[in-house]
């Protein structure tokens, strides 16, 4: 369950808005991708410039809404928002010696559901 609380430990110190801060929780080698944009970003500091850069409109706050840990494996559902933008991000992490190692991290944005599928569907708000 330590790997649990190392991912928890990240996100409270994302809470904080300090970003450089956050990448302590990852190892000198670390890696986050990105598959749904092809990118990759490598390295504590790039994580902490790239969020301390991002154009936000206010502090990001981070919501877990689902964490599951096996092994060296925890898998993150997280609502993130800055006031105005708001989005989800379902993150799995790679933790060895106390550190997150690696990250793949998708942000499904939600789409309007097909009129073909209303008979067996219900929409939820």
């Amino acid at each position: 369950m330590k790997e649990k609380h190392v991912v928890l430990g990240f996100y409270e110190a994302m809470r904080t808005n300090n970003f450089y801060a956050a990448a302590e929780c990852f190892s000198e080698d670390f890696e986050c991708h990105w598959p749904q944009s092809g990118e990759l970003i490598t390295g504590r500091l790039n994580f902490a410039e790239l969020n301390t850069q991002y154009p936000a409109h206010g502090p990001w706050t981070f919501e877990i809404t689902n964490i599951i840990s096996e092994g060296n494996q925890v898998v993150t559902d997280v609502f993130v928002s800055d006031g105005v933008q708001k989005g989800r991000a379902i993150t799995f992490h790679t933790v060895a010696n106390g550190l997150i190692t690696r990250q793949v991290e998708f942000w499904p944005d939600p789409f309007e559901a097909p009129a073909w599928r209303s008979q067996w569907v219900k929409i939820q708000v």
